[in-house]
């Protein structure tokens, strides 16, 4: 399978540090977000990424090349104009789905996680679409996004609800008869889980929303306080 991190946000709830940085490039631990994302994902064994930008993109382009750096082939898909997550997905499926894949995954490039992604794979249930990574409520999402049943499915209902991580793997038919406009994933999303095609994961390890200076700069300190006792 191919996997693709989304990379085209403007970061506007970063500002300053995003008016001349591109978001996925900003640090931590030493390192851009989203080179963690391309160690984590070549760790667990996928070496083909896609990874689409629009603003500063060509910064993204130079700092990471073909991905040869870090042991995986890098492609990029431009978009000028950002177009949200689910149009940015869809102008990006004839190169995650150009060798006959169905499913891939597709990480947020505002993240980061100790998640170890060999965990998904494709569930056994042939109507499934999705399969979504979700974790326990933080404190700036108090409400959740999605209910997830025993049965491991996911549902709109208002009960035991957690927050989508931004991690999933999901199947090309998810997008059928849509086109590449500026378009969001969550009303997708929703459609599909009310016809009963989303499952989720729930994941109680290290995770990070990073929406704002100060989170960046706690995640920071954390992977300083980590290395230092590595």
């Amino acid at each position: 399978m191919k996997a693709m991190i989304l990379a085209a946000g403007k970061g506007e709830r970063m500002r300053p540090l995003t008016l001349d940085t591109p978001k996925p490039l900003l640090k931590a631990g030493g390192k851009p977000l989203i080179v963690h994302h391309i160690e984590s994902l070549r760790a667990a064994g996928f070496t083909d990424l896609v990874i689409n930008h629009a603003w500063l993109g060509e910064q993204i382009e130079q700092t990471l090349g073909s991905g040869a750096t870090f042991g995986v082939d890098i492609r990029y898909s431009a978009e000028g104009q950002g177009l949200e997550t689910a149009g940015g997905i869809i102008r990006a499926l004839p190169l995650l789905t150009d060798q006959g894949d169905d499913w891939f995954v597709v990480i947020n490039g505002d993240i980061w996680t100790d998640f170890p992604l060999e965990q998904l794979q494709p569930p056994e249930d042939p109507r499934c679409q999705a399969l979504l990574v979700m974790t326990d409520n933080p404190t700036h999402n108090p409400e959740g996004d999605f209910n997830l049943k025993a049965n491991g499915e996911l549902s709109d209902g208002n009960e035991n609800r957690l927050t989508f991580t931004g991690i999933s793997l999901l199947h090309r038919q998810l997008f059928d008869g849509l086109d590449d406009t500026v378009r969001k994933l969550a009303p997708i999303l929703r459609n599909a889980i009310a016809d009963k095609k989303v499952r989720g994961l729930h994941y109680r390890g290290e995770w990070v929303d990073i929406g704002t200076p100060q989170r960046l700069a706690e995640l920071d300190q954390r992977l300083a306080e980590y290395g230092s006792r590595s």
